[in-house]
């Protein structure tokens, strides 16, 4: 049994909706805006994801109460396949490869909007979007064209962004030719069509095409902004391609008169647009650039390649195990090659035996650290390291001049201090740890033979109070933690 819904209102278009379907949304969003708050901390991140999943429950069931379009047995029948792929996919997916993960849920959400926008075209009536002539109406034109494309955006760049970081595509930049002008053409091409279809007439066979152009430009828009964008802006492309699936999902509520689906939308775009501005700001990058698809990845598409072998100290994990015993203060500094070598559980584990033998162990977080915000975060979580002991680089960059060891696992870039020193360097004045006024360094690291993705030698190798131990994350860790015995 569904609630009445009474019939469009002549003004403006869309539903009137019964005022408890009205309520509802309005809790679910209530809900939705709870969970955001709770996910902006690791202690309340647990509660954050239960407010959202009640959040999403409220907005199903009322959703499915007030159903028109489809059949309850269709709708059935998309959530569980929805559903089955949702389980089987959370349960073998490993946190190393969650940036992937996130970046293909973004393409659906993209995808989805698409489908649904194309849905409300062709059968506008169903949609209620039309006026007494049976027209769509102007206001739900706009929306439609604007639904499309970011939806199609969202789609084409998440899916090269799934393929550069799963490795599938090289994450270095890929320039072509007169980019700039190709994607502002492009865009100002799909903007014009959106134009000339809100205004269009009576429709026919010239309103389809723009439909379909609008379609089609999008989806190339995507491919073209996303794959000059190097792998070192990968966490800002992430978190960017976050906020579009936002708007493309508001913009499809504007055309169900769904008011869950606005309010969500709203908060993912906008919280994913300030998350993208913050770690540009982390990065040093500008985010218009970062947006507008490659602006200055020549400065960022480095060689790869070490500029020069100059001489450095190699150790073992013997030594590393002696000297870490001695120390009072260690600061750990986790990356992405801490996640490549799934070294989070055996990182506690030393972590562990260090404060059983008095020696205070804090983890450091940068921004940047990792392919996605936060990926730092949920692995050390997963690992269940105390919340206590992991510090932003704003509250913990001042302790390493009183720090014994600061311990480096995988990351690079965001503690070269050329970020500090050398003005040619494309990461020059990117906020970077204080790991040079460490008494010790240990820099754990596979071979000399590579840079960051930065593509910037770095001289924390060579420094004299630095020890490179070369060799897998976890296999080294895993000797320090024998020698510790």
């Amino acid at each position: 049994m569904a609630f009445p819904i009474t019939p469009a209102l002549a003004a403006g278009g869309g539903e009137a909706v019964n005022p408890m379907v009205a309520l509802a949304y309005l809790v679910a969003g209530v809900f939705f805006i709870l969970a955001l708050r709770g996910l902006s901390h690791p202690e309340t991140s647990r509660a954050g994801n239960r407010y959202g999943m009640a959040g999403m429950l409220i907005a199903v069931v009322t959703t499915l109460i007030t159903h028109q379009i489809a059949s309850l047995p269709e709708i059935g029948i998309a959530i569980a396949i929805g559903a089955a792929i949702g389980f089987v996919t959370a349960r073998r997916i490993a946190m190393t490869d969650m940036p992937q993960l996130v970046a293909a849920f973004h393409s659906l959400v993209g995808l989805a909007a698409v489908l649904v926008g194309l849905a409300a075209w062709l059968d506008p009536i169903g949609f209620n979007i039309v006026d007494d002539a049976g027209q769509i109406l102007l206001a739900s034109r706009i929306e439609l064209g604007l639904g499309i494309a970011i939806g199609a955006i969202t789609f084409s760049g998440s899916v090269i962004a799934f393929l550069k970081l799963n490795g599938n595509m090289s994450g270095s930049p890929i320039l072509l030719p007169a980019r700039h002008l190709i994607n502002l053409g492009v865009l100002g091409a799909i903007l014009v069509m959106i134009g000339a279809y809100a205004v269009s007439g009576a429709g026919g066979a010239g309103e389809g095409q723009l439909i379909i152009w609008i379609t089609v430009l999008a989806f190339i828009i995507g491919f073209l902004l996303i794959i000059p964008i190097g792998g070192a802006d990968m966490p800002v492309v992430v978190s960017m391609l976050n906020s579009y699936s936002g708007w493309a999902a508001a913009a499809m509520g504007f055309t169900l008169g769904n008011t869950a689906m606005i309010i969500t939308g709203a908060l993912v775009g906008s919280s994913g647009a300030i998350l993208s501005y913050i770690m540009c700001k982390a990065m040093n990058r500008s985010f218009i650039s970062v947006i507008a698809g490659g602006f200055g990845a020549e400065d960022a598409a480095g060689g790869g390649e070490v500029r020069e072998q100059r001489p450095y100290k190699q150790g073992s994990a013997d030594d590393a195990a002696f000297m870490l015993k001695q120390a009072e203060k260690v600061i750990i500094i986790p990356g992405y090659g801490m996640a490549v070598a799934q070294a989070q559980h055996v990182l506690r584990e030393m972590a562990d035996a260090l404060k059983a033998e008095g020696v205070d162990v804090k983890y450091a977080i940068h921004p940047v650290a990792g392919r996605m915000p936060g990926h730092m975060n949920v692995l050390l979580a997963e690992a269940n390291v105390p919340y206590d002991e992991v510090f932003e680089l704003e509250d913990i960059n001042s302790e390493f001049a009183q720090a014994d060891v600061a311990f480096i696992i995988g990351a690079n870039d965001v503690v070269n201090p050329a970020a500090k020193t050398d003005k040619s360097s494309p990461i020059y004045g990117m906020p970077v740890f204080d790991v040079d006024k460490a008494k010790q360094v240990f820099f754990i690291k596979r071979s000399m033979g590579g840079v960051g993705y930065a593509g910037v030698d770095n001289d924390v190798f060579y420094m004299d109070q630095t020890m490179m131990l070369l060799s897998d994350a976890k296999k080294m860790v895993e000797s320090i933690v024998k020698a510790l015995d």
